[in-house]
């Protein structure tokens, strides 16, 4: 993507040859209509990729969000595109991080959770699988990874790096101590040890950001790749007193319709992010920069049932309802998004690699499958990947815990689970979630049921049982491990 003043007229000369390459049509069509003053960049974009934990989908002013303030990720949203239906690559943190950074779906590289293993009571476990503490080889049935990408694997910024980018993550990583091709790495703003956590520190998200602008500022006369992932809004719920002093004060005179109690130290903890965006956008455009870098806002997974509420999506962290896995996500690319825009089509963390492949001009990566589709012409404006299917896949047991108790243990009424070993699929407005914990599945219209209200599994049988369908053939195809062994430990 060398951009370069020229004429409208010399442009349409030069882009003949390469009008019958599809996936150059449209974003060539865009280029027609993009001013030629802005056609200015001589390299590559630069990409920033912010990801804050567990950030609830709602709890975004662009979302609908009142009482927690986030005007710097709003001015995102309103000045290039809301993503409205992104998801996250698992209901939890690992897998989704393992997912953004090599393309691949949870049964590719194994992190299925978080520590690799099953989390709860096992004689409430119907099926053997991983589970900690557990020494007998019914229960290490398969390959499930422990925080870790396997070093084989070429990551995003490996592939970025092929590209001529230099490439900085600061922040949480969870993903072991391999670099895996970043130039900078750090977890807390200063050069340390990339597994050690900083949950907690008030601070925190100051430092990163910190470091973040540091990076920019050394490296803006090339293409760079700025990873910072937030450490916040995961517990414990911890922010600076002034702040939270500040939300406190607002409670007071506010009014909702709903019966939420809202948290005004989760408020003060996305007030740290929100305010790290703003000063690293504001660092892009005192460079001079912004015209050609995209910057993407997300969020690992779905809120924590004890720190927010994510209506009007059901469940939350954990849970494959849409409060588990539908994400807060906003774009913004003055010189290729427009303003103001919006897309419902249905986007995933594995889109990000071959994404931003895409727009940098690099290859995929050869030694190993990429799951993900790159959504370019979806920034553009573009009707595609509408139709296309998006999947996952949980074969192990997670506990819940308040209202996030969504599942019962097999063969109760005992609600106890968040997730029970289960796949998913979302094709078009429809999502199937099977259990084979039961052997049954649920279908919902996400489009217009957005709080899953309403199974449609027995009035849509015929829906129902093709979605099952391309789910199983995508489980034999990935090679996604199944429980089949029963858990002689089971006694609910």
């Amino acid at each position: 993507m060398n951009l370069k003043i020229i004429s409208v007229a010399q442009r349409q000369e030069e882009i003949k040859p390469i009008m019958n390459s599809c996936h150059l049509r449209a974003f060539v069509v865009l280029l027609l209509s993009i001013p030629s003053a802005v056609l200015t960049a001589a390299q590559p974009p630069n990409i920033v990729f912010v990801l804050a934990d567990d950030l609830g989908y709602s709890d975004v002013g662009f979302n609908g969000q009142r009482f927690y303030e986030t005007p710097n990720i709003d001015a995102l949203a309103r000045d290039g595109m809301i993503l409205s239906d992104f998801y996250s690559g698992g209901p939890n943190c690992a897998p989704t991080r393992a997912c953004i950074n090599t393309g691949m779906y949870t049964p590719r590289h194994k992190l299925f959770t978080p520590g690799g293993r099953a989390k709860g009571s096992v004689k409430l476990m119907r099926f053997a699988v991983p589970t900690k503490g557990q020494d007998n080889p019914l229960y290490n049935t398969f390959d499930s990874m422990p925080n870790k990408i396997d070093g084989n694997h070429t990551s995003i910024a490996e592939v970025l790096g092929s590209a001529g980018y230099v490439s900085g993550r600061f922040g949480k990583w969870h993903l072991g101590e391999d670099l895996q091709g970043f130039t900078v790495s750090s977890a807390n703003g200063k050069p340390g040890v990339v597994g050690k956590r900083f949950y907690g520190d008030i601070d925190v998200a100051e430092k990163l950001t910190d470091a973040a602008v540091q990076f920019i500022d050394q490296n803006k006369e090339k293409p760079f790749f700025l990873y910072v992932a937030h450490w916040d809004v995961h517990s414990p719920i911890r922010a600076r007193k002034s702040v939270v002093a500040k939300y406190k004060k607002k409670l007071e005179t506010y009014r909702d319709e709903g019966d939420w109690e809202w948290n005004p130290t989760y408020a003060a903890m996305l007030d740290a992010v929100d305010t790290s965006v703003g000063r690293i956008r504001a660092k892009i455009k005192q460079l001079g920069l912004d015209d050609n870098t995209l910057i993407i806002f997300t969020s690992d997974n779905g809120g924590a049932s004890f720190a927010t509420t994510n209506r009007p999506l059901h469940a939350a962290k954990g849970a494959f309802f849409e409060g588990g896995i539908r994400v807060p996500t906003c774009a913004v690319w003055p010189a290729i998004i427009k303003p103001g825009t919006r897309s419902g089509t249905a986007l995933t963390s594995v889109d990000f690699l071959p994404t931003f492949a895409e727009i940098s001009g690099a290859a995929l990566p050869t030694n190993q499958p990429v799951d993900g589709q790159s959504f370019a012409d979806v920034l553009q404006g573009q009707t595609v990947l509408q139709n296309r299917a998006i999947f996952w896949h949980y074969p192990l047991y997670l506990s819940g815990a308040g209202y996030n108790k969504v599942l019962p243990v097999y063969g109760t009424d005992q609600m106890h689970w968040r997730a029970v070993p289960s796949s998913v699929i979302r094709k078009g407005d429809y999502k199937l979630i099977y259990y084979y914990e039961y052997d049954e599945y649920k279908l919902f219209n996400v489009r217009d049921d957005l709080s899953e209200k309403h199974d449609l599994a027995q009035e849509m049988p015929q829906r129902a049982k093709q979605l099952h369908a391309e789910l199983m053939a995508w489980i034999k195809d990935t090679k996604a491990p199944v429980p089949s062994k029963n858990n002689p430990k089971f006694a609910p």
